[in-house]
């Protein structure tokens, strides 16, 4: 289901409580994703995007997706938790619409120098812009059922039939965006694991003319080893942080 949020300039896949499935640019406004030169604790992470927002002239609201990583893949009921506290973080800022999390979000655990407490990594938000709008970031998912975070759900089987699994998920999440494979710029896999590469290619289509960015890193949740997320964006830049 497709949500209005009109004081993000941007819409929303309903999703489950942390997060929304993925957002789109409303008409008169583009997406912009910036990465973070170092990932930063979150408590800091939420202070840096506040600060680049006020620099851009842009309302909280216009945050639509984050990017996290994480010391390691948590237990489903250690992953509860942390869910609890970043949506209260998202609550403090007056995020929610309608009772409803309209923030996309992929985070992931890296499997070398992985980060010693959740941080972010990236973080999107909507500008004015000329055009239809139609930017968009599919949020990421792993091997469960749309909606679920039941440990019972998650897919059994090899890290193909895994990878099919998300590919069917990824490709409900574009089209409930109004988007294909045709529109993807950055097409994102996350796992351990060897890919599948013919199954991959073959389903993307002309979106691999873009590549496939291959993060070393667990999903989430020590059972899942498989995910992927998706953008379709313009407007792409790295802030570089000032470390010590």
């Amino acid at each position: 289901m497709l949500l209005s949020n009109p004081n993000g300039g941007y819409s929303f896949l309903r999703g489950i409580g942390p997060y929304s499935a993925g957002v789109v640019a409303a008409p008169g406004f583009a997406i912009e994703h910036v990465r973070l030169s170092h990932a930063a604790p979150l408590e800091l992470g939420f202070r840096f995007v506040d600060e680049h927002l006020r620099a851009a002239g842009r309302p909280r609201a216009a945050l639509c997706a984050m990017a996290l990583r994480s010391p390691a893949p948590f237990t489903f009921p250690g992953f509860d938790e942390f869910n609890a506290r970043y949506v209260e973080a998202l609550k403090s800022w007056d995020l929610f619409v309608d009772g409803v999390n309209p923030i996309a979000r992929t985070n992931v655990a890296p499997e070398v120098n992985p980060p010693k407490e959740p941080s972010l990594y990236s973080f999107a938000y909507t500008v004015p812009a000329l055009g239809p709008g139609g930017d968009f970031i599919v949020a990421g998912a792993g091997e469960l059922p749309e909606g679920s975070l039941d440990p019972h759900d998650v897919v059994s089987g090899d890290i193909p039939a895994k990878a099919r699994f998300v590919l069917s998920l990824m490709e409900a999440r574009l089209h409930g965006l109004g988007a294909s494979w045709p529109d993807v710029t950055v097409t994102n896999i996350y796992t351990i694991h060897d890919l599948p590469l013919d199954d991959l290619l073959a389903r993307i289509g002309s979106a691999a003319r873009h590549g496939l960015t291959w993060h070393y890193t667990r999903p989430p949740i020590v059972t899942i080893e498989f995910e992927m997320d998706l953008r379709g964006v313009a407007r792409e830049s790295v802030a570089r942080q000032h470390t010590a």
